[in-house]
């Protein structure tokens, strides 16, 4: 009984010590759900019926300390999808493709009209305004996020949607 009454005393003892570690762990863990990549406001222009092409736009926020760059984008919608951008060739803008879009440590990338945006070739279907549709996003070290997308009118330059985030784990 004495035995017992000592282990449970020292077990009783060492309560106030494993708590304070614990909290020392808190806060890493609240910020940890507060940080990464955060997918904001996804959208597309509705196409007109046998577009062969179409892109999605949208703003990338990394809320965590290590810059990240989005590597590759998949979809369903069409044959091949790709990361792009424009640029200046002489006088004329041209759409490029890029192997991957930066997004600094605590910062956003935008990706607008001619800007960054995901490159949609071979469409299977036009994209219609109202609807959605699934993207996947593959980041250097934050991996894989599915967002949908919401179609906008033909002809849209920004995202109507007034919500936040639209990304799933």
């Amino acid at each position: 009984m004495k035995n017992i009454t000592r282990l449970i005393f020292m077990a009783l003892a060492t309560l106030p010590i494993v708590f304070s570690m614990f909290s020392l762990f808190a806060p890493a863990v609240a910020d940890n759900m507060n940080s990464g990549i955060h997918i904001m406001k996804p959208w597309s222009r509705a196409t007109p019926p046998g577009a062969a092409n179409g892109a999605a736009f949208m703003v990338i926020m990394n809320k965590s300390h290590q810059a990240d760059r989005l590597v590759r984008a998949s979809s369903d919608i069409a044959k091949k999808t790709e990361l792009h951008t424009h640029k200046m060739d002489g006088d004329i803008m041209r759409m490029r493709h890029v192997d991957s879009i930066p997004v600094d440590a605590g910062g956003s990338a935008t990706l607008k009209p001619g800007g960054y945006h995901v490159m949609f070739f071979g469409l299977k279907k036009p994209l219609v305004k109202g609807e959605t549709f699934s993207v996947t996003l593959e980041f250097e070290h934050a991996g894989k996020k599915t967002v949908d997308v919401t179609v906008q009118k033909i002809g849209a330059m920004k995202s109507k949607s007034s919500s936040g985030a639209h990304h799933h784990h």
